[in-house]
C-alpha cells in the first residue's frame, strides 16, 4: 500500500497498519471520519510538568485529549494499541529549539524519559462547519490554512509562554453566528473562534503574509474568523530551547480510537 494506493475509505485498523509499517506516510486530512485526530508533542520527562501547567492554562489553543506515562509510547485512553512511535506518518524533530529533521518513524529517537502529550485538532470542527454547508475556502483552494502569530497573551507555565498563534477561515458574513454555534461544542478542537473582524485588532499586520500556511483567497461579503491553533504548543516548545523535542509535522496527525464528538477523551472497549 502506498500514499497513492491507499484506499479510498480505509478502516482505521487499515489506515494504523499502512502509518506503521511505513507504506503510508501523507497527510490526514480526511481520512478517518468521525476519529479524533491529535496534534502530538513529546517531551523529556523533566520539562513535562510545566508544559501541562501551560496547556491547561491555555485551554483555547492547547486543549488536551490525553497524556502517556514516563517513558511509554502507548497512549491508553486514546486507543488499546497505539504506539506513538510508529503511528504518525511524519514527525518533526527539534535539538535545542530548531529544527533537526523529518522522519517517519522515531524509534530510533524514543528515550526512557520522553512524555506524550496529544492536543486537539482544528479538523474536528472544520469537518462539522462543512458538514452544515459552512463552506472552508482553504479546503476548495487546496491550501494550508493561513496561521498568524498575535499580540494575545498567554498564561505562563514556568518556562512556556508568548503569545497565541491563531489559524483564520473566512466565512460569509452571515455563516458567522452559526459557525460559533457549532465549534462551541467542540472544546476539545479549539472551541469558539477568538475573533472575528479586524486582523491588527489582534496583532496581525497582514492577511496576506501569514507565518505559516498559505494566504486564502477570501469573497467580498467574507469575513476573516480566527481560530486559537494548536501551533501555539509547539511555538512554545521552541522557544524554551529543550535538548529534544518531537512533534507531528504539520497535517500528519494520531489519528485516535475514539470519536471526535465524545464529551471527554476516554477509549472504552
Amino acid at each position: 500500500m502506498t500514499d497513492q494506493g491507499i484506499s479510498s475509505a480505509p478502516t482505521l485498523a487499515e489506515l494504523r497498519a499502512a502509518i506503521r509499517s511505513g507504506a503510508f506516510s501523507g497527510h490526514t486530512a480526511g481520512l478517518a471520519p468521525g476519529k479524533l485526530q491529535c496534534n502530538i508533542a513529546i517531551l523529556p520527562d523533566a520539562y513535562a510538568l510545566d508544559f501541562l501547567r501551560f496547556c491547561l492554562r491555555n485551554p483555547k489553543p492547547c486543549p488536551i485529549v490525553g497524556v502517556g506515562e514516563t517513558g511509554d509510547p502507548a497512549l491508553p485512553t486514546l486507543g488499546p494499541d497505539i504506539d506513538i512511535r510508529h503511528d504518525l506518518p511524519r514527525y518533526r524533530l527539534y535539538r535545542d529549539g530548531r529544527f533537526a529533521e523529518e522522519v517517519t518513524d522515531i524509534a530510533a529517537h524514543w528515550q526512557g524519559d520522553m512524555v506524550t502529550v496529544a492536543l486537539g485538532c482544528s479538523f474536528t470542527f472544520e469537518r462539522a462547519l462543512m458538514a452544515a454547508g459552512i463552506p472552508m475556502r482553504h479546503v476548495a483552494q487546496n491550501l494550508t490554512v493561513p496561521m498568524y502569530r498575535t499580540s494575545l497573551p498567554l498564561v505562563r507555565g514556568n518556562m512556556f509562554g508568548g503569545t497565541m498563534v491563531v489559524s483564520m477561515r473566512p466565512l460569509r458574513g452571515g455563516d458567522v453566528p452559526r459557525a460559533v454555534e457549532i465549534c462551541a461544542q467542540y472544546p476539545l478542537a479549539h472551541g469558539a473562534p477568538v475573533h472575528v473582524g479586524d486582523p491588527a485588532a489582534i496583532g496581525i499586520p497582514d492577511l496576506d503574509a501569514p507565518d505559516w500556511g498559505q494566504a486564502v483567497r477570501m469573497d467580498p461579503d467574507d469575513v476573516p474568523v480566527f481560530w486559537a491553533c494548536g501551533v501555539t504548543s509547539q511555538n512554545a516548545l521552541l522557544s524554551a530551547g529543550i535538548p529534544l523535542v518531537i512533534t507531528h509535522a504539520p497535517g500528519h496527525m494520531l489519528i485516535a480510537d475514539i470519536d471526535e464528538g465524545a464529551a471527554q477523551p476516554i477509549w472504552n472497549p
